[in-house]
């Protein structure tokens, strides 16, 4: 067995054959070369080796160091004495270099302690306990422990310095972290285009000349014409003044708006009573919108509601701004606040057409959900929106965890949901995920930018991009059902491979992490790409009105326009989906004497029971 031996600082070998271990202490045997040993002058420590006796038949080579000589014994340990050599013991040598490199002033012996050699004062006659060392000794020893004591004091303060340097630096690299976490998401949100800076050397705008042009479009001639006027040529020349002969009629066509003038509708309600049981009855043209008279005579109509409705919760005029429009283009005068409460009254109109739609999403295979940041006076709220091919809902909503979600599309929604990695979406136990691949993408481009050398992001991007590809090929036609279940097999066990090496990098390694988590959801539009996305951007597409809505008006005052704006917006992005016009939608639901769900926004079966 070979043993390393910590002697004077310097580490050697020894060939070990037979030991006897008590306390921890054992007697060193022969070194295999002597002549390899370098000794050199080591504190000895204040532990007293009690002698061992060795049974006869064990032969023990013993090392033990006196006066700066080596000397080796072939029996049992016995006490060691002063300078001289002990009978036991033979002198190896002496004068030469091995015991010129010997400085020990006191008899030692080399002992094994927790895997090291060691040299071990042995008490004798010439070298007495540590409580009959002479003074000065004594002295000098407890200077050297102050001496080591301050220097450990001092050390531990410098430790202490280092460890909060440390903690600050820390700090104050997250606090970077995250201020370039939100430029980044700055530099993604929609912005105007003119707050973009320009770029130097900026690309000439429109198409390329040439055969890459493609085809050639203008303004389509409008296929009926309502007013016809002639341009005569002039008379003279407008430059010389000579006589104009005419050679030929050009057309030329202009789409206009027409001039419109605010119209006043004057209703003469008859009013009667019922002879059976007294109830007051009175009669409702089918142009009316309430039933209000005396001090709420006087109202605006539904195409003017229905414009303020589409100008505020779709397009984001404020009411101010819609009032004024009203004013110079229309001549209608109304202040903002009449608005509001037309705007209000539209909205309790589309109540059940807003109950109907989320009845409907709950019902949809696929969904979209998503959700953004929203104020309700003045506190931090959640605007959320579902979306599918056809509907979309908005509700907004105290929190962004599993309640919120669980109350627009049910606990036990057994659908696919198509959604980016945020973790409540992720309790939908009963539902089959789809992880957003653009997220995905999005970070594995940005951890190529901050860490160029690791190759797992982009090993990531490529799997990705690949799974794009196969099912861009198999919408296509040039890849079979079969094919594209091969494929997707391959790239999950490629990717699968891969999770295992992320590297040594802690951002990488998180989002390996997330993709492990993320693993079941990454290729499921592979299952039906005609169906699934694999991207939410149907719900990213929904909340960019929304959006452009917060920049003006910052969210909703009160709970009652949170309400109204939910729902309202609910009705014209589906309205949109759907290609129906909004305002005649609108003004349907304002005409009807009871709150109604109009034929175009039920659900198919709905519609088909009511044909």
């Amino acid at each position: 067995v070979n043993q390393k031996i910590a002697f004077g600082g310097v580490r050697c070998r020894a060939t070990q054959k037979r030991l006897h271990l008590e306390s921890e202490t054992i007697v060193a045997t022969a070194f295999a070369r002597e002549e390899s040993l370098t000794l050199a002058r080591w504190p000895f420590q204040r532990r007293v080796i009690e002698p061992l006796d060795f049974a006869p038949a064990f032969r023990v080579h013993g090392l033990v160091v006196g006066d700066g000589i080596l000397y080796r014994t072939f029996s049992s340990v016995a006490t060691v004495g002063t300078g001289r050599a002990p009978t036991p013991y033979r002198r190896i040598r002496e004068a030469r270099s091995l015991s010129g490199s010997l400085t020990a002033r006191s008899p030692c012996a080399l002992v094994l302690r927790r895997g090291f050699w060691h040299n071990e004062g042995v008490p004798d006659a010439g070298n007495p306990s540590p409580d009959a060392r002479p003074a000065p000794e004594i002295e000098r020893w407890r200077e050297r422990a102050e001496r080591a004591e301050r220097e450990r004091d001092h050390a531990q303060r410098e430790h202490d310095r280092v460890q909060r340097e440390n903690d600050r630096l820390r700090q104050q690299i997250d606090h970077l972290k995250r201020q370039l976490d939100d430029a980044r998401r700055a530099g993604f949100r929609q912005a105007a285009p003119f707050a973009k800076p320009l770029t130097p050397d900026p690309k000439r705008p429109g198409r390329k000349a040439g055969r890459a042009y493609g085809r050639k479009a203008h303004r389509a001639v409008p296929p009926q014409v309502d007013e016809t006027y002639d341009a005569p040529v002039p008379g003279q020349c407008p430059d010389c003044g000579g006589v104009v002969k005419e050679t030929a009629i050009a057309t030329q066509y202009q789409e206009e708006l027409p001039v419109v003038r605010t119209v006043v509708r004057r209703f003469h309600v008859h009013v009667g009573r019922c002879q059976a049981c007294g109830r007051r009855v009175q009669g409702r043209h089918r142009f009316q919108t309430s039933n209000a008279l005396g001090a709420a005579a006087a109202q605006i109509g539904p195409q003017a509601v229905a414009s303020a409705v589409v100008l505020n919760k779709q397009l984001g005029l404020s009411f101010a701004d819609v009032a004024t429009l009203f004013q110079q283009q229309y001549g209608l005068r109304i202040t903002p606040s009449g608005l509001v409460h037309a705007v209000h009254r539209a909205g309790r109109h589309a109540q059940p057409t807003y109950d109907a739609l989320r009845h409907t999403i709950r019902q949809s295979p696929v969904v979209t959900p998503d959700e953004t940041g929203w104020k309700v006076a003045g506190t931090l709220q959640w605007l959320w929106t579902v979306a599918t091919p056809d509907t979309t809902i908005y509700a907004i909503q105290p929190g962004r965890g599993f309640d919120e979600a669980a109350a627009l599309l049910g606990a036990d929604y057994a659908g696919v949901i198509v959604r980016d990695g945020w973790a409540p979406y992720r309790k939908f136990t009963q539902a089959i995920p789809q992880s957003c691949v653009a997220h995905l993408l999005r970070r594995s481009r940005l951890l190529l930018t901050d860490h160029p050398r690791t190759t797992f992001p982009s090993d990531v991007r490529a799997t990705l991009q690949q799974a794009l590809a196969v099912r861009d090929r198999y919408l296509a036609g040039d890849v079979s059902g079969h094919g594209l279940a091969v494929a997707r097999g391959r790239l999950e066990a490629r990717l699968n491979r891969r999770l295992d090496r992320p590297g040594t990098v802690p951002d990488v390694q998180r989002f390996a992490a997330h993709l492990a988590v993320e693993f079941p959801a990454l290729f499921t539009f592979l299952l039906d790409p005609t169906t699934i996305d694999a991207t939410n951007w149907r719900a990213e597409q929904a909340l960019r009105p929304a959006v452009v809505t917060r920049k003006v008006s910052g969210g909703n005052r009160s709970w009652h326009g949170a309400g109204t704006q939910q729902i309202l917006a609910s009705v014209l992005r589906t309205a949109h989906q759907r290609q129906l016009d909004p305002y005649a939608l609108v003004v349907s639901l304002l005409r009807a004497p009871s709150p109604t769900v109009p034929a175009e926004l039920r659900l198919p079966h709905a519609r088909d029971r009511t044909r």
